[in-house]
C-alpha cells in the first residue's frame, strides 16, 4: 500500500502502485513513458541493448553543451555535460561507455578550445576532472580496449600546449601520475 502519509510521493509509494499492474499495464506504462521524451528513449535503448549506436544520445548532449554554436546564441554548460555522462551512468554505465563519453568531453572541450579561445577557468577546471576521470576510466578497461583511449587521451595532453591556465602542466601530471610512458 502507498505511503498516505509522505506529502511527496516516495520510490516505496511508486513500487507499491507498480505492483498494482497487470503485464500490459506495464507495457502501457513503458510505452508512454519512451513516448514522454528522448532522454527516456534514450535511458531505455541504453539499458535494453538496442541500436547501433547507444551512446549517440549522450555525446550529442555532452557535445551540445561543452561545444555549444555560439553564433546560435547556445550557451555553454558543463554541468549540462557531465549530466548527460551520469544519465548514460544510471542507465547502463557501462566501463568502455563512460571511457568513451568523459574521452568525448575532453574532445569537444579541446575543439570548442581551439574554435573560440574561451577563458573561463570553472570551464578548464572541469576538463582537468573529466580528464583525470577519463584516464581512471580507460585504465579499468580489459588491456584490449584501454590502448584506443590512452592513444587519445595522449593526443590530448599535446592540444593542451595551446589553452594556457596551466590545463598541459595538470593534464601532464594526470598522465605521469597513472605512470603511463605512452600508451
Amino acid at each position: 500500500m502507498a505511503n498516505k502519509k509522505t506529502a511527496s510521493p516516495t520510490w516505496i509509494d511508486v513500487k507499491a502502485a507498480l505492483l498494482t499492474f497487470d503485464r500490459a499495464g506495464l507495457h502501457g506504462l513503458v510505452q508512454d513513458l519512451y513516448a514522454a521524451s528522448k532522454d527516456n528513449q534514450a535511458f531505455l535503448h541504453a539499458r535494453l541493448g538496442l541500436g547501433d549506436d547507444q551512446l549517440g544520445h549522450y555525446k550529442a548532449s555532452v557535445s551540445r553543451w561543452i561545444c555549444p554554436d555560439l553564433m546560435r546564441n547556445q550557451p555553454v554548460s558543463v554541468s549540462n555535460a557531465k549530466k548527460a555522462i551520469a544519465e548514460y551512468k544510471k542507465a547502463i554505465g557501462r566501463p568502455g561507455g563512460l571511457a568513451e563519453l568523459s574521452t568525448f568531453y575532453c574532445e569537444a572541450a579541446f575543439s570548442f578550445l581551439e574554435s573560440y579561445g574561451m577563458e573561463d577557468e570553472s570551464y578548464f577546471l572541469a576538463l582537468i576532472r573529466m580528464y583525470d576521470q577519463s584516464l581512471k576510466y580507460a585504465l579499468n578497461l580489459p588491456l584490449a580496449e584501454r590502448s584506443t583511449y590512452l592513444e587519445r587521451l595522449d593526443k590530448l595532453r599535446s592540444r593542451a600546449s595551446d589553452v594556457g591556465w596551466g590545463v598541459e602542466d595538470k593534464l601532464n601530471s594526470l598522465w605521469d601520475a597513472a605512470e603511463l610512458d605512452g600508451p
